[in-house]
């Protein structure tokens, strides 16, 4: 056989083995040890954090959490990143109320900056699984919505992504993994993840800064945290994008001074 011709038919008459060590046997055995990697990551970080995260759990530990706070405040914000970055990267259940803790814990200013920062880390690394290491799983499982995604991106462009990331009527999740399957760049991908996610995570974040303890958002939970205003403003969020749009079709349809001078 020619080594130089990996193709070749082996004396067997069948298709010869990648070589060890050859690029297409690195090729092959890459995606399934990388796959395998990410699920023992998963694994872990869901057997270790899923009691620990849960709200009952946090309120017990109330003042061992300020104590953190205070004693350590950067290593606490990086902590908080990481945490979001896994629960939201891996899509773990939680984040919402996982927001209005950091709201709580951090204060406004320094919980929307976390809060910002990990989720939208996360959702790009969800997005890069989906594209390097999950294609074919999120071809079978949501061909539906890839098809309609995709013909929307082709109409709208980056636009509506950030349509989607503002009115979130399409779960976070299957924003990241649909995503991953079109040709949006990562970086694209990020900055409008990044934007058009600011004001709803704003809003819950500063939700949980109102809540005077954690002992307090266990047994009222999250829907006396919202308040008609708050939840005014999520309309009005929604609202937003589709009336730019109109208007950008209506001034778009509008003739122009040559037009209307020609005719």
């Amino acid at each position: 056989m020619n080594p130089l011709n990996p193709s070749e038919k082996s004396p067997s008459g069948g298709l010869s083995e990648p070589e060890e060590g050859s690029p297409k046997a690195r090729q092959t055995w890459g995606k399934p040890v990388a796959l395998v990697v990410v699920a023992v990551i998963a694994t872990i970080a869901y057997w270790q954090l899923g009691d620990r995260l849960s709200l009952d759990y946090l309120a017990q530990r109330e003042s061992q959490l300020r104590s953190l706070q205070q004693s350590a405040p950067g290593l606490a914000a990086v902590v908080a990143i990481g945490i979001y970055v896994v629960v939201t990267g891996l899509s773990f259940p939680g984040a919402a109320m996982l927001t209005l803790v950091f709201g709580w814990y951090f204060g406004f200013v320094q919980g929307l900056f976390i809060v910002s920062v990990g989720s939208t880390t996360g959702a790009t690394v969800a997005f890069l699984l989906s594209r390097y290491f999950l294609r074919d799983w999120v071809q079978r499982s949501m061909q539906a919505r890839l098809t309609g995604i995709n013909d929307a991106l082709e109409r709208e462009g980056a636009f509506y992504l950030f349509t989607l990331r503002l009115i979130p009527v399409v779960p976070f999740f299957v924003v990241n993994a649909v995503m991953g399957l079109t040709r949006i760049r990562a970086t694209t991908f990020w900055w409008v993840s990044q934007i058009g996610m600011l004001p709803g995570t704003a809003a819950y974040v500063y939700a949980g800064s109102t809540v005077p303890s954690l002992e307090v958002l266990a047994k009222e939970g999250a829907g006396k945290v919202l308040s008609w205003q708050l939840v005014l403003g999520f309309i009005i969020l929604g609202l937003f994008p589709l009336a730019v749009k109109k208007l950008v079709s209506l001034f778009a349809s509008q003739p122009t001074t040559e037009e209307v001078t020609s005719t």
